[in-house]
């Protein structure tokens, strides 16, 4: 089960957890390393000091390596580049935004950027940039997405880009590790499935959501904004979209979804708050550990890749 990206990222197995702001905290990010994937810290808006101190933590919980996912739209962005600089962190993800200023200083102290690109067109940008591999986000992830599903964008990017890919969006188990492993990725991006490790700080609430989450029970909000966001349905989401529906201004509606995130996954409500999760979430059926996933996620995938010999 390993693959180019493990060699580039210093990991056992291909399997990175998404960097989910107010969600993916120090504890889950050690734990995801220590289990032998990438555990990634969402800094999110997080002020400098506070992502400081989640490193520090980091730091101390694992000896392996482990990433920070920089948000580009925060109005910290640049102290959190000095703050994944000065702390020498192995793994730059990015987000909403164009790491290619930052680039070359984040790799001169040995550090891999690896930016979310929901099209070949952005994938292609960013490799002549020199990013070190690109994650390939379709639109069935939680949280803000792009046009394309994951079955299609992955292996467009992966014919047009040389460095590894690593597909994102839809992927909760080892079939799905398996498909996107078909399709040319070199690993995958879990999100709403981490969401429910045990190791994973979010109130109880968020996870529950996830956990009785069925099939249809996401919805797309913010699309006329032109920053689409994907989250479990909920009094705030039916709110949100029939103001949509009714023609509120962009800014009103964005002004709307300020701190809903940080409302529903830290003080636990789950009704007036946004609930970010993927389209998978009804696939989450239970609270494991993070190890436990992810032998289970590894486990599965080689059964399935044992089953297609000869076929």
């Amino acid at each position: 089960m390993r693959t180019q990206l493990c060699e580039l990222l210093g990991i056992e197995y291909p399997i990175l957890q998404g960097g989910m702001a107010w969600i993916a905290t120090a504890e889950l990010a050690a734990a995801v390393s220590n289990a032998g994937g990438l555990g990634i810290i969402g800094a999110g808006n997080m002020p400098p000091e506070l992502l400081a101190e989640e490193i520090n933590k980091a730091k101390a919980y694992t000896d392996r390596p482990f990433g920070v996912n920089v948000y580009y739209l925060s109005p910290y962005v640049e102290e959190i580049i000095e703050t994944v600089i000065k702390a020498r962190v192995p793994v730059i993800a990015t987000g909403a935004g164009n790491p290619g200023k930052h680039i070359p200083r984040l790799q001169a102290i040995g550090s891999k950027v690896i930016p979310v690109v929901p099209s070949v067109a952005l994938a292609k940008r960013l490799t002549r940039l020199g990013v070190d591999a690109v994650i390939a986000e379709g639109m069935e992830a939680g949280g803000h997405i792009g046009e394309l599903t994951t079955m299609a964008l992955v292996p467009q990017i992966v014919d047009a880009v040389d460095v590894p890919v690593i597909a994102a969006g839809g992927i909760a188990d080892g079939r799905g590790m398996a498909a996107a492993l078909s399709l040319g990725a070199q690993g995958v991006q879990v999100g709403t499935r981490f969401v429910c490790a045990r190791e994973c700080t979010v109130h109880p609430n968020f996870k529950n959501m996830i956990l009785h989450a069925r099939d249809r029970d996401t919805v797309v909000t913010g699309a006329s904004t032109g920053h689409p966001v994907r989250v479990l349905k909920n009094h705030f989401s039916r709110k949100f979209k029939q103001l949509e529906a009714s023609g509120l201004p962009k800014e009103e509606l964005e002004a709307l979804g300020i701190g809903r995130l940080r409302k529903a996954a830290r003080e636990g409500d789950v009704e007036n708050g946004s609930v970010m999760a993927g389209q998978i979430a009804g696939l989450v059926k239970k609270e494991m550990s993070a190890a436990e996933i992810i032998k289970e996620m590894v486990t599965e995938a080689q059964r399935v890749f044992s089953g297609m010999k000869g076929v």
